[in-house]
């Protein structure tokens, strides 16, 4: 990628020579660099704020209670990872800050919840269906509210930032479940690799 974004700055450099236009270049380069600046710093206070409300969520048992919620959907995609496993509880907390648009918290999150399923896994060089399944979701990434991306178009003056809800939400949701039926779907082609509630195949 690094190669790629030099490769990119050099033929716009070359060009902009070629057409005269190289202040043009350079000016772009450098309120580009000051508006990534400023964006970054703008985030700070709407990522801090949903960061805190997920830990205030994860300490008031908030999250235990959504997890009691979803643990009908998750004992269906997870059939072969038994209801008492911590990461049932690590999954419910990912899919909910995905589900806020905190991607940089759902991060952290999925990773945790990836290492209790290895736990389950029998063969550890390879992903199980319940970590294939888990990484399909979080890469679709459901949002119901893209608090990040709302955050970006309030620091670049955006008029209504807000109208991006409704179309993010659609988006992500056909994305959502369309990675869950091919997860699903896939899944007849490989054994289950996790031990069972019994501690079989």
């Amino acid at each position: 990628m690094n190669y790629i974004f030099y490769f990119l700055i050099v033929i716009s450099i070359i060009f902009g020579a070629i057409n005269g236009k190289l202040s043009d270049v350079v000016n772009s380069i450098l309120t580009g660099a000051e508006l990534s600046v400023k964006v970054a710093f703008s985030l700070i206070g709407i990522m801090a704020f949903w960061l805190g409300m997920m830990k205030i969520a994860e300490e008031s048992g908030l999250i235990k209670i959504i997890a009691k919620i979803i643990k009908p959907v998750t004992k269906r995609l997870f059939k072969e990872i038994p209801q008492d496993s911590p990461a049932i509880g690590d999954i419910a907390m990912s899919f909910t800050a995905n589900a806020f648009g905190l991607a940089n918290a759902a991060t952290p999150i999925g990773i945790k919840a990836m290492e209790e399923l290895q736990k389950h896994n029998i063969d550890k060089t390879s992903a199980s269906n319940a970590m294939c399944m888990l990484l399909a979701m979080s890469t679709a990434g459901f949002q119901l509210i893209p608090a990040t991306v709302i955050a970006v178009l309030i620091s670049v003056g955006y008029k209504n930032p807000t109208i991006i809800i409704a179309p993010t939400l659609l988006v992500t949701t056909i994305t959502f479940v369309s990675a869950i039926v091919l997860a699903k779907i896939f899944e007849h082609f490989w054994k289950p690799q996790c031990k069972t509630h019994g501690g079989e195949e």
